[in-house]
């Protein structure tokens, strides 16, 4: 196996968001490209990332499967620059990346052995769908971690709003003009933590897509044109409110 990102940066800023849900991943190639699908280990977050077999320069791969420790992964990574071409190459038990720039730089990864079963992400129905900014949803969720550490998703009257309460209270409404609402009325609570966790990822395009229902799971869902990633997040489901 071995494949070729001319531009890893992307990559790159993927494994880092994954990185801090799980440890390790089973990285997989098929004809259609790469992918990783992973649950956090309290079973409250699971990520799907995947690149496309066009994003890449040169792709040779069939049904191979690496188990990689994230965290020894970034660092290599790190390495790369932003237009840097990176080669994944696979021999045996051994991964080996290699950084086309002014130097070129080789480094070698032990594969891990993971016997973990493999995962796929449920299809769950919802009763809404927000298409909404970037960069809008990440300042209402940083709004809302000033005075809790969940906050609610709402869609009302052709609003969706996002609202936090502790002691105190913060609330930021989107009308139409600013989101795209389809669906019916519900509202659902989730964890700050992991909402900005997963909003490192969304700082890579300029829209996102919300799906969810009355406390029920969130699907946060980012494409770009060379790579896509989903995330599933529980509901706090609280009997105060």
């Amino acid at each position: 196996m071995i494949v070729r990102l001319d531009d890893p940066i992307l990559f790159s800023k993927a494994i880092d968001v994954i990185s801090e849900l799980v440890t390790e991943v089973k990285i997989k190639f098929n004809e259609h490209g790469m992918n990783i699908t992973a649950i956090d280990p309290a079973n409250v977050a699971m990520v799907r990332f995947k690149i496309p077999k066009s994003s890449f320069s040169k792709f040779e791969a069939e049904n191979d499967v690496l188990g990689i420790n994230l965290d020894n992964l970034k660092k290599v990574l790190r390495r790369a620059g932003s237009s840097t071409p990176l080669t994944l190459e696979k021999k045996e038990n051994l991964l080996e990346i290699q950084i086309q720039g002014k130097i070129k730089r080789n480094f070698t990864m032990t594969l891990l052995d993971l016997d973990s079963q493999d995962k796929e992400m449920p299809a769950l129905e919802y009763s809404s769908k927000v298409e909404i900014s970037s960069e809008d949803l990440n300042s209402a969720i940083e709004d809302s971690s000033v005075v809790s550490d969940s906050c609610a998703f709402i869609v009302k009257d052709n609003f969706f709003i996002v609202e936090s309460r502790g002691l105190d209270s913060a609330r930021a409404e989107f009308s139409t003009d600013e989101v795209k609402i389809e669906g019916e009325d519900c509202k659902s609570k989730y964890s700050i933590e992991y909402l900005q966790k997963f909003m490192k990822a969304a700082k890579m395009t300029d829209k996102l897509i919300l799906n969810f229902a009355s406390d029920h799971p969130l699907k946060m869902d980012i494409k770009t044109e060379v790579l896509e990633m989903n995330f599933l997040l529980a509901p706090r489901v609280e009997t105060d409110d």
